[in-house]
């Protein structure tokens, strides 16, 4: 999958480095920075990734930005792949697969059928206030970054509200707000899914290959694909040169 471009914003720690996806010494000398673009038109495919943290006070800023961008270029739906913290499960979520999805409204209609037919989980909500009051249930991506952010209606919410409050003061437009918030949301605006999984901190190489496969069992980028299994399809992806230092260099034989 080409590079071709780069996603400029002020809203992650900047950082540049080698080519993480070199295969020969031609493009080994390639840059690469905090966010990229890439395409694979054969599959109608764009990946956007991000290799950096992400800036203070910057999260809503930066979805705003990633959401208007989507909608400029008419993306048909997003998915996102993402992680939680393993360690911060709760006791239903310990059972079975710690691969789960969430999917908007929209999106919901034309592939949730799909997603039953898989025997995909879910992701649970948890209680707000757990042993205080269990029946009140929430959202809860704990290590996920901006993902329950950019999943939840609130993003487009705030982008139609910061569009009133320019136009004129808020008491003035307070009829066109509650309108906004009956009908712009998320959900409708954007077809979007989430794909993720719990993680532990080392190495995440096989969360990497598992969530990858995931993805694969729904869009079926690699048609001949038959089991999740990373032992079993690791083979089929091309894993990329810069995994190989992951941990560093060997020992230096001088300490033994």
């Amino acid at each position: 999958m080409p590079k071709v471009g780069y996603f400029y914003t002020d809203c992650l720690v900047p950082m540049v480095g080698n080519n993480p996806y070199a295969t020969a010494e031609e493009n080994s000398t390639e840059l690469s920075i905090n966010a990229e673009v890439y395409s694979l038109p054969s599959k109608k495919l764009v990946v956007l990734q991000i290799r950096s943290p992400f800036i203070k006070n910057k999260y809503r800023s930066f979805c705003q930005t990633v959401l208007s961008w989507v909608k400029s270029s008419k993306c048909a739906r997003v998915i996102l792949l993402s992680s939680s913290h393993a360690y911060q499960r709760d006791d239903q979520q310990l059972h079975g697969t710690p691969l789960r999805y969430l999917l908007s409204p929209t999106i919901q209609k034309t592939v949730g059928d799909q997603m039953q037919k898989l025997n995909w989980k879910e992701m649970e909500k948890v209680a707000a206030y757990p042993e205080i009051n269990n029946a009140e249930k929430v959202l809860h991506i704990p290590g996920g970054g901006i993902t329950k952010l950019l999943f939840t209606e609130r993003i487009l919410l705030s982008m139609s509200f910061s569009f009133v409050l320019k136009k004129k003061n808020w008491v003035e437009h307070q009829p066109a707000y509650s309108h906004f918030k009956k009908t712009t949301n998320c959900s409708k605006e954007i077809p979007m899914a989430v794909l993720l999984k719990f993680c532990s901190e080392g190495d995440n190489i096989p969360d990497a290959l598992a969530l990858v496969n995931y993805l694969n069992e729904w869009l079926q980028l690699i048609k001949n694909e038959q089991s999740s299994s990373t032992t079993t399809t690791a083979s089929h992806w091309k894993i990329p040169s810069s995994w190989r230092l992951l941990f560093g260099s060997g020992l230096p034989p001088a300490l033994f």
